[in-house]
């Protein structure tokens, strides 16, 4: 299976945290599946340590670049068509940030490692959570 990490799973999964539901522990830890990230997950995780919504020893940018080689993933790249698809999704709610996670997950047929009702709810986005 490909699945594709939305940044919540990515950061509970990395921190240990006990709200990843066993269903997605082990998806993750299966060596059969593939795990992709995106570089819109990275930008989020930055942004939350720097609005001091979570706390990532050091430092943020170390603690990412520690993560990144700990935890191999592959780079979910952006490009122009998931820019245009992130607007053509039937995505219940406007978060930009999820928005290319979703189009990002449709356009590399992936599926979404996700707990967020308003994506799970995505009709042409495949979930796992």
């Amino acid at each position: 299976m490909k699945i594709l990490l939305d940044t919540h799973i990515w950061l509970w999964y990395s921190l240990g945290n006990p709200k990843l539901t066993p269903n997605l522990k082990a998806a993750i830890e299966d060596p059969n599946n593939e795990l992709w990230l995106s570089p819109i997950s990275i930008w989020e995780t930055i942004l939350l340590a720097e609005k001091s919504r979570i706390s990532l020893p050091p430092d943020p940018i170390t603690w990412v670049n520690t993560v990144l080689t700990l935890f191999e993933t592959r780079e979910a790249l952006l490009n122009h068509e998931i820019a245009i698809l992130s607007r053509q999704l039937a995505c219940p709610h406007q978060d930009p940030a999820d928005r290319f996670i979703a189009a990002t997950a449709v356009h590399y047929n992936l599926q979404l490692a996700t707990m967020d009702h308003s994506l799970i709810a995505t009709p042409s986005l495949q979930t796992i959570n």
